[in-house]
C-alpha cells in the first residue's frame, strides 16, 4: 500500500523493453505499482527459462507483451510455444494470480500468417494454464504502416498490402493492459480498437510524409501479407472497446 492508501501490486512485464512493454511498465509505475521488467537484455530469458523464477518471486500479475518476428510458421510456433510454456510454468511455481496476454484481433480468421499462427498457439497455452488469465485482442497499432514499409522497402520502393484496419495508439494499448493487469482475471476480453477504420496504404503515405521519408508505395497482395487479410478480417467485432486516440492525433506527434 502506498502513501495515499492505495493498494499497490508487484507486476512483471514480459517484453519490457519493447514498443508496448516499455509503455505498459511506465503506465504501471505512474499508477504507483512496482514493475519487474522481463527481457533477455535484462538477464531474464523466456526461451531458456534463465532468471524467471527469481524475477517472478512475489509477483501478483504478469503482462506478456512480447513480440517475435518469425521466419516461418514452425519458427513462430517454436518461439511462442517455448516462451509461453516457460513463463506460465514459472508463474505457477511463484503463485502468480493473473496472466494478461497482449493478442491480436482477427488471428483466428487468418491461416497463412506465421506470426498469427504463433499467437494462436500462445492463446491456446494461456487458456489451458492453471494460472488465471485474461487475453486481450487489440487491432494493429498506429505505427503498423511504417513498420510494414520498413519490412518491404527496397531501392526506394515499398510494396504495401491494401489492408483495412482500425488502428490503435500504442500508448492506449499500454494503458488498457495496465488497467486490466491490476484487476481480476476476465478470460477472453472483448476486442479493443482505435476510433476509426483506415486504409493501410494511406496510413503509410501520411506517416512517411510526416517523418520526411520519401518512398514509392505500391499497392499489392503479392507482398508479405496476402488477400486472406482483405475486407473486414482485421476489424474489431461487435461490442469492441474503442480507445480514444485517433490516427491523426498520433500522427501529429510522429517524429520526422
Amino acid at each position: 500500500m502506498n502513501d495515499r492508501g492505495k493498494v499497490t501490486m508487484r507486476i512483471a512485464v514480459a517484453g519490457a523493453t519493447g514498443n508496448v512493454g516499455a509503455r505498459t511498465a511506465t503506465a504501471l509505475e505512474q499508477a504507483g505499482h512496482e514493475v519487474v521488467p522481463i527481457s533477455r537484455s535484462l538477464g531474464v530469458d523466456l526461451i531458456t527459462g534463465d532468471g524467471l523464477d527469481t524475477a517472478l518471486r512475489g509477483v501478483d500479475a504478469v503482462v506478456d507483451a512480447t513480440s517475435y518476428e518469425a521466419a516461418d510458421r514452425d519458427d513462430a510456433l517454436a518461439y511462442f510455444g517455448t516462451a509461453t510454456t516457460n513463463l506460465l510454468a514459472a508463474e505457477e511455481r511463484a503463485g502468480v494470480r493473473h496472466h494478461v496476454l497482449l493478442s491480436i484481433v482477427g488471428i483466428g480468421r487468418v491461416e497463412g500468417n506465421a506470426h498469427y499462427a504463433g499467437k494462436r498457439e500462445q492463446e491456446r497455452l494461456v487458456a489451458q494454464s492453471p494460472v488465471p488469465w485474461t487475453i486481450v485482442p487489440f487491432t494493429q497499432f498506429h505505427d503498423f504502416a511504417a513498420i510494414v514499409t520498413s519490412w518491404t522497402e527496397q531501392d526506394g520502393v515499398a510494396p504495401i498490402p491494401p489492408l483495412l484496419v482500425q488502428p490503435i495508439a500504442p500508448a492506449d494499448v499500454a494503458g488498457i493492459l495496465a488497467e486490466i493487469a491490476t484487476g481480476t482475471p476476465q478470460g477472453r476480453y472483448r476486442d479493443v480498437a482505435g476510433p476509426e477504420p483506415q486504409d493501410l496504404m494511406d496510413m503509410a503515405r501520411r506517416t512517411n510524409d510526416a517523418r520526411g521519408h520519401t518512398v514509392k508505395l505500391v499497392p499489392t497482395w503479392s507482398s508479405i501479407l496476402g488477400p486472406e487479410m482483405a475486407g473486414n478480417v482485421l476489424l474489431p467485432g461487435e461490442g469492441a472497446r474503442i480507445a480514444p486516440t485517433t490516427f491523426d492525433e498520433w500522427l501529429a506527434n510522429a517524429r520526422r
